[in-house]
């Protein structure tokens, strides 16, 4: 292997890792450019199932495939399977920015390429960290992760602000800036790296496994997802037959991955890894850390786009780009910690990096929490980039030690199942913390919303109907930077009946954002004392991962002092 080889592999999985995560977080900000594009409100009630699979779909897919993917790749070879994954994800983006459809069949023709495109990514998170295990030695592969685990997190925010400023020019071309990535890293791909490791041979595909796993998987997320939606009368789903039995039946079904695992010869996953400390408590802080980290993305998005950017005259339609803007301090966190913490964790560990990480996570949390609604925005700025360096110290060091931990035939895999325990942990944490905040709002929002309308000349009993509406059209809505009480009295025709001082008043830029502050709050507690304790959690975890272990390491000192 030549001296530069290494730094060529990795250059292009970080550029393929930065163009997946950029992608997944991308459409959250272009949303609403998005919908307008294809003529369609996202925030009628037979839409919303639309805006959540667009939003959710790509994420579920890389969750879901990314593990069978890292084993294909252990078995037909890992730079092979990551190639093709740089290709199909530039096919689907230029299918995607070629959407010809309007309305439900616009939104249809995006999904499901989304979930095509998602597909690619999955390929590309599932061989990346392999591919780099692979290609440098264990005293430089801290480093290595660290430029390439940092590149792909400070890309789910970069995408934030890219979304922001391309939707703003015109919807498609979200998807078209991605085309050219796309390309030039296919090319340079398929042109540059090449296998180091030899593949597994005469090893053949465990289909009962693989088919259990993601039938099971998908079934949890998916549920998880649709119980953000009212249901019967409820302001969530979670009393809905279809999400209570498809989390079940999605648990039996991975418990049954797990006792098929135990009885085929090859399976696609050797449940045998969990045994390795390292590699276990790695994935176990790695799950909390992401559910806490995808809570706090959205949290802050719509704390900034529903209250504080309007507070600040700041137009509603504008805020999405400003929050990925105002957001950037977190981003500059990423990434001055991770490659520091990554080159310092070759030479003394993972367990002290990685551990404190997640403790100063859990103190930006708490600082967080005990800010005004109304924040002075140095003070935000300071938290958010706290716990931007938290994550960076977290997140290198403790990929490292997983990939580290296991056999050279088995980093595929092993790749993989950390990248589902990450892409889980984010959709999960969109059904967790979501679910919190509109319980938090459940409680006091429909008071707080029909007095305030009722005051300003909205009758008592439209205001009365529109307050009992579940919250989550009006957080869906500050979430995609509408006018939430336009939103809410626009199809009522109630406007046309206020005075003009009186409408002014209730679509203005003070109105909602006074009113929501004291309810959002309260689910902001609850929101971030829960993310506090799946930090701290997740530090205890790390911290049980033991002291530094290279699997390789020892193989080769076990070997050497046996022919001695």
């Amino acid at each position: 292997m030549s001296d530069r080889y290494p730094w060529i592999a990795l250059s292009n999985t970080t550029l393929g890792m930065l163009l997946a995560t950029v992608n997944s977080s991308i459409v959250i900000i272009s949303l609403p450019a998005v919908f307008r594009g294809i003529h369609l409100n996202p925030l009628e009630p037979g839409n919303v199932s639309y805006l959540l699979w667009i939003l959710m779909g790509y994420m579920l897919v890389s969750a879901v495939l990314v593990v069978t993917l890292g084993r294909l790749g252990d078995m037909f070879g890992r730079v092979r399977m990551y190639n093709a994954g740089f290709a199909v994800f530039t096919v689907g983006t230029v299918v995607l920015a070629l959407d010809p459809f309007q309305q439900s069949g616009g939104a249809l023709w995006l999904i499901g390429w989304r979930l095509f495109q998602g597909v690619g990514g999955a390929l590309l998170m599932a061989n990346s960290a392999a591919i780099l295990t692979d290609a440098f030695p264990a005293g430089r592969r801290g480093m290595a992760m660290g430029v390439n685990q940092v590149a792909g997190i400070a890309g789910t925010f970069l995408g934030l602000v890219a979304g922001g400023l391309l939707s703003q020019l015109d919807w498609r071309l979200v998807f078209w800036a991605s085309v050219p990535i796309g390309i030039i890293g296919t090319v340079w791909a398929y042109r540059s790296l090449r296998e180091t490791v030899t593949r597994v041979e005469g090893a053949k595909i465990d289909w009962w496994g693989n088919l259990a796993f993601a039938t099971g998987l998908t079934m949890v997320l998916a549920a998880v997802t649709y119980g953000i939606q009212p249901y019967g009368g409820h302001s969530m789903g979670w009393t809905n037959p279809l999400v209570i039995g498809g989390i079940a039946v999605g648990v039996v079904i991975l418990a049954a991955f797990c006792l098929i695992e135990t009885k085929v010869a090859q399976p696609m996953f050797h449940l045998s890894l969990f045994r390795i400390r390292a590699f276990a408590a790695g994935n176990v802080a790695g799950l909390l850390a992401s559910v806490a980290r995808g809570g706090l993305q959205f949290m802050l998005i719509i704390w900034l786009q529903g209250i504080w950017l309007p507070l600040h005259g700041y137009r509603f339609e504008d805020t999405p780009l400003w929050a990925g803007i105002y957001l950037l301090p977190l981003t500059a966190g990423f990434l001055l910690a991770g490659p520091i913490s990554g080159h310092l964790s070759d030479r003394h560990g993972a367990r002290a990096f990685a551990s404190g990480g997640l403790m100063l996570s859990a103190l930006a949390f708490l600082g967080l929490l005990l800010v005004p609604i109304d924040f002075p925005y140095w003070v935000f700025a300071a938290l958010i980039f706290l716990n931007g360096v938290g994550s960076g110290l977290f997140t290198a060091p403790n990929t490292t030690a997983i990939m580290n931990s296991v056999p050279a035939g088995q980093r595929g895999v092993a790749s993989g199942m950390r990248a589902t325990f990450t892409n889980a942990g984010m959709v999960l944490s969109i059904g967790v913390f979501f679910s919190l905040m509109i319980a938090g709002l459940a409680a006091t929002l429909p008071q707080t919303l029909t007095g305030g309308l009722a005051q300003h000349g909205v009758p008592p009993a439209l205001a009365a109907t529109i307050g009992a509406l579940p919250p989550v059209g009006t957080l869906f809505a500050a979430f995609l930077g509408y006018n939430p009480i336009g939103n809410l009295l626009g199809p009522t025709g109630a406007l046309a009946h206020l005075t003009p001082a009186n409408a002014a008043t209730l679509t203005g830029r003070e109105y909602f954002p006074n009113l929501v502050s004291g309810p959002f709050h309260q689910g902001l507690v609850v929101v971030f004392l829960l993310a506090i304790a799946m930090s701290l959690v997740a530090a205890v975890a790390s911290l049980l991962r033991g002291r530094r272990y290279v699997h390789d390491e020892l193989a080769v000192t076990a070997v050497t002092v046996n022919r001695s």
